[in-house]
């Protein structure tokens, strides 16, 4: 029962990042390329390129952080502006551990702040 519960969550977690991405998934033809980095066999990071008429344009850019476990603590997400050629932050998820639970916080990215802003609807602590 705890693992179908920690299941769960990560599909919430998966169900987030789905929807922050701005390429639909009904649209075959939208061909991302993922290009991932890995130290000490982690994923520390991970760049998404689509291609567009042939030319792979930068997209997304993922960032994992990990605790002593190689648990991750922190996993946050950048998207690429074409216009002035810089990567935006856009959303950051936290994730805690306490014995059996795990609590997954989810914030997002506040321009005029220029911090992440929690999202209280979308923290949720699970057992694992």
């Amino acid at each position: 029962m705890k693992a179908l519960n920690f299941i769960r969550s990560l599909i919430v977690v998966a169900c987030v990042f789905v929807a922050n991405l701005t390429v639909s998934a009904n649209n075959p033809e939208a061909g991302l390329i993922y290009n991932t980095e890995e130290v000490n066999g982690v994923k520390v990071s991970e760049t998404v390129y689509k291609m567009n008429e042939g030319i792979l344009t930068n997209y997304e850019k993922y960032s994992y952080k990990y605790n002593d476990n190689k648990q991750v603590v922190e996993n946050t997400l950048q998207k690429w502006d074409a216009f002035d050629n810089q990567w935006h932050n856009h959303m950051r998820i936290n994730y805690s551990y306490a014995g059996d639970n795990v609590t997954i916080e989810y914030y997002k990215w506040n321009k005029s702040k220029k911090d992440y802003i929690l999202v209280p609807d979308m923290t949720v602590t699970v057992q694992q």
